[in-house]
C-alpha cells in the first residue's frame, strides 16, 4: 500500500482517486471544490501525509500547475517527489523540476491517457524522470495503467519532459486519426450511396485495418444520435496539436495530417470566415462566378 495527495479532483483526478483507492492505496485529495476535497488547503493535505510524501498534480497544464508546484515547493520537505499527471507542455518540466531540486524534492512528468474510461480501463501512462523516482512509484503506476503486461500501458520515456513529450505526440497522432473518421463520416453522408452509414461504422469495428477505441467511441456517438444531429461542428482543441506542429517545424518534420486536423478545428469554430469571403470575391471579379450577398 502506497500513501499519495492527489491535488486537483476534476474529471480525471477524481476517478484515479476512485481507481487507486480501490487497488488497496490511500489517497488524500485536494480541490477547491469542497464536495469532492479530502482537505482544506494544499497544506492540510501535506500535513496529512507521512514522509517520505508522493504528491500527484492534476491541474489545468500552465500556470495553475506552475503555481501549484511553487506552493508544494515551500510545504515538503527533501526526499518527497512530485508527479505532473496533467497536460503540461514538457518546456514546462525543466522550470518545474528545477524549483523542486533546490529543495531536494523529486520531480517526474506523467503524460495521462484514457479520459473519463480510465477509471474502469485503465490509464496509459508515459513518464519521464530519473530512474530511482519511477521504480518509487511504480506501485502507483502499476494501480493505474491498464490491466495485462506493464510494457503495453506504461513506459518510461526517457529523462525529465520525455513523458509530456510522448502524450504531446500521442495526442497529435489522435487529431489526425480523429480527423480522418469524422472525413469519411461527412463522405458516406453526403454521397448517399449507403443506407446505412452508422451500421457500416459499425461493421469496421471487427476485422479491420482501421478499428480503434476511438472508433468504438464513435459508434457510441452515432447509437446516441446517428446523424449527430444534437451537436454543433464547433472543436476545441487543447494545446498538444499546437505544440505537435511547432516541434514538426523545429526539427523539419513533414506533418501534414496532424497539420490539416489542427486547422480543421480552427475552421469549425469560424461561423463566417473573412478568408472565404476573400477567396468568393476573387472567383467573381476573374471570372464573374456568382456570389452570395451577406444577409
Amino acid at each position: 500500500m502506497v500513501q499519495l495527495g492527489l491535488v486537483g479532483l476534476g474529471k480525471m483526478g477524481f476517478n484515479m482517486r476512485e481507481r487507486l483507492r480501490a487497488a488497496g492505496h490511500e489517497v488524500v485529495g485536494y480541490d477547491r471544490n469542497e464536495a469532492v476535497s479530502d482537505s482544506s488547503s494544499l497544506a492540510d493535505m501535506v500535513s496529512k501525509l507521512a514522509a517520505p510524501r508522493l504528491v500527484w498534480i492534476m491541474v489545468p497544464a500552465g500556470g495553475p500547475t506552475r503555481d501549484t508546484v511553487a506552493e508544494l515547493a515551500e510545504l515538503l520537505s527533501e526526499g518527497d517527489l512530485v508527479i505532473d499527471g496533467g497536460n503540461s507542455k514538457f518546456t514546462d518540466d525543466k522550470i518545474n523540476s528545477e524549483v523542486l531540486a533546490a529543495k531536494k524534492i523529486g520531480y517526474l512528468d506523467c503524460g495521462v491517457s484514457g479520459g473519463v474510461w480510465g477509471k474502469e480501463n485503465g490509464y496509459g501512462l508515459m513518464v519521464g524522470g530519473a530512474k530511482e523516482d519511477v521504480e518509487r512509484a511504480m506501485p502507483v503506476f502499476d494501480a493505474l495503467r491498464p490491466e495485462g503486461p506493464r510494457e503495453e500501458g506504461f513506459s518510461h520515456a526517457g529523462s525529465i519532459g520525455a513523458g509530456h513529450y510522448a502524450k504531446m505526440i500521442h495526442n497529435g497522432i489522435e487529431y489526425g486519426i480523429m480527423q480522418a473518421y469524422a472525413e469519411g463520416f461527412e463522405l458516406m453522408e453526403a454521397a448517399h450511396v449507403i443506407d446505412n452509414v452508422p451500421a457500416v461504422i459499425k461493421g469496421w469495428q471487427r476485422g479491420t485495418v482501421v478499428r480503434s477505441w476511438l472508433l468504438d467511441l464513435l459508434v457510441r456517438a452515432l447509437d446516441e444520435d446517428p446523424d449527430l444531429d444534437d451537436l454543433e461542428g464547433y472543436v476545441e482543441d487543447s494545446g498538444e496539436g499546437r505544440w505537435t506542429l511547432e516541434e514538426a517545424i523545429n526539427n523539419a518534420v513533414p506533418a501534414p495530417v496532424i497539420s490539416a486536423a489542427l486547422f480543421a478545428r480552427f475552421s469549425s469554430r469560424q461561423k463566417d470566415s473573412a478568408a472565404m469571403r476573400a477567396v468568393a470575391a476573387l472567383r467573381n471579379q476573374f471570372g464573374g462566378h456568382a456570389v452570395k450577398k451577406a444577409e
